[in-house]
């Protein structure tokens, strides 16, 4: 560590020799750039821990570099218009003009290949629909719920204050207040970012109950009241698991957690923040709809769910037979497919573990209608969803409403750069350096939030009346096709087994949906 400090002392001694211009002739010019190859080469050599500089000094760097912008790279200029992941360029140039009001209209016809095998599309019909002016609202809050919430269809999907920047968070609230449409926290806890412009929130509760932490970690009844009673938190919903990491808690690292971070979260400061796998404030799914019913009455009334991604679907079923026995309903679930997005996940979670989302909506649907729980409680979906289509096909499937967060995130300036979990973010969307969020406007970017919401909006309800439909809830599943071979179509009617209500109950529904129920227990996950 020496060694290298006096390398890089004597490096910065030769600028500052030619800066402050005391040789001026061209020849030393030289002479520092050889000095410094030459000091670089030296500590290429002596260092031990890199065996690339070790045999090829100064050149092996380019390594490093080349490696260090490779996804860049690509993005610029080698993915076509259709490629790249987790979203195409013309994926996310579709948000950025909408979020900016710009080219909101098509050119040259699709460049989508219409025979591929897994292209869905939604028949139009010949006696078509001016499109609705306004957007029709989805109640959320059955019969148990005494402050029903009138929700927009599309609305910002859970992320943290601590996973995004202050200037994010405040953005995406402010750009929520100007359209209505809700903001979820994430389980990061409420900060005064979120609570400033005045936007809808969504509280999220997960394992490590930020904002109604107690010292031990454990919920604090109080500290949730004095929270979920605020005019702004329309909502509660409880995180049972993460599309992202499902089966792992959140996690903050150190690096990006700030003095304000942490006392949203009601954490001490200096070490990474790991939510745990598991809730502490009950066990099983008796004691899970008992602390449901907790949080309602402490909300007074208030709207109170749970979000997962689907996992043992026993265990799904299990809650449901404990709302059953209880005859304690949640309001709303929200299933987050296991392709969403996260600022930090180790690999093995994100990429293997968790249903994605087309399996666990259709799933999670029917197990609501067949055992005669579904004109309760709404659904809502997440998972990649940023356009009109995207969720017209998702409410098709069995969705009432949609969440996005990176289609957020790209409203807000987000390039995919892909470094959430460095504390590097370019555009100061998913960092905490003050240098780098200081460059993302909040008004500027309110605005394109609101934008991206309407437009979207907008378009959504262009693809209903194109359908020929009056209302969202007309959309079925017999109206989304699909094409499995070159020479195939089908719905998902025909693709899909969709009970009718009761037939869990009454045995009628298939192995599917009959096995998990026959091995679940109100008593146990």
């Amino acid at each position: 560590m020496k060694k290298k400090s006096v390398l890089v002392a004597l490096s910065l001694l030769l600028v500052a020799i030619a800066v402050t211009g005391i040789f001026w002739h061209p020849l030393w010019w030289l002479l520092i750039v050889v000095g410094l190859c030459t000091l670089l080469a030296i500590h290429d050599l002596s260092q031990t821990q890199h065996t690339i500089l070790r045999n090829y000094p100064i050149f092996g760097h380019l390594r490093y570099a080349f490696e260090d912008i490779h996804t860049q790279i690509r993005q610029y200029f080698i993915e076509g218009d259709m490629e790249g992941l987790p979203f195409a360029r013309e994926q996310r140039e579709m948000v950025y003009e909408r979020a900016k009001n710009q080219d909101l209209v098509h050119p040259f016809g699709t460049v989508e290949n219409v025979y591929r095998s897994d292209y869905e599309w939604i028949n139009h019909s010949v006696v078509g629909r001016w499109p609705a002016k306004e957007e029709p609202r989805v109640k959320v809050g059955g019969s148990q719920c005494a402050k029903p919430y009138m929700a927009s269809h599309f609305n910002i999907s859970a992320m943290s204050f601590g996973s995004l920047s202050a200037n994010a968070i405040e953005a995406l609230n402010t750009g929520a207040k100007l359209g209505g449409f809700a903001h979820d926290t994430g389980e990061g806890g409420i900060s005064k970012y979120h609570l400033k412009p005045g936007g809808d929130l969504i509280w999220e509760l997960g394992t490590g109950y930020f904002g109604c932490r107690g010292r031990d970690g454990k919920f604090d009844p109080l500290q949730y009241q004095e929270r979920a009673t605020l005019d702004n938190v329309k909502m509660v919903a409880i995180k049972l698991s993460q599309g992202a990491k499902p089966g792992g808690g959140g996690i903050l690292p150190a690096a990006k957690l700030t003095r304000e971070i942490a006392e949203a979260r009601g954490v001490p400061m200096g070490h990474d923040v790991d939510s745990p796998p598991y809730h502490s404030a009950f066990n099983t799914p008796r004691e899970m709809l008992e602390w449901v019913q907790q949080l309602r009455e402490l909300c007074a009334g208030k709207p109170v769910g749970f979000k997962l991604c689907l996992g043992r679907k026993q265990q799904f079923m299990a809650i449901l037979k404990a709302m059953l026995e209880t005859k304690i309903l949640v309001d709303f679930i929200t299933v987050d497919g296991g392709e969403g997005g996260t600022g930090a996940a180790p690999q093995e979670l994100s990429d293997f573990m968790g249903t994605p989302l087309l399996d666990a909506l259709i799933f999670v649907h029917n197990a609501l209608v067949g055992t005669d729980l579904r004109k309760e409680i709404r659904v809502m979906a997440s998972g990649k969803i940023i356009s009109g289509f995207d969720m017209a096909a998702k409410i098709c499937m069995g969705a009432d409403m949609c969440n996005s967060a990176r289609g957020m995130m790209f409203a807000l300036g987000c390039i995919q750069a892909r470094r959430c979990h460095t504390n590097t973010c370019p555009t100061g969307v998913a960092t905490q350096d003050p240098w780098r969020v200081q460059g993302l406007v909040v008004k500027d970017k309110a605005e394109r939030v609101y934008n991206y919401h309407n437009n979207t909006m907008r378009y959504f309800l262009r693809v209903l009346a194109a359908a020929g439909l009056k209302n969202p809830a007309e959309l079925k599943p017999e109206l989304l096709n699909r094409r499995v071979s070159l020479t195939e179509i089908r719905t998902y009617r025909e693709l899909y087994p969709y009970l009718e209500p009761g037939d869990i109950l009454a045995g009628r529904a298939p192995e599917l949906y009959m096995n998990p129920w026959a091995a679940a227990s109100a008593a146990s996950f």
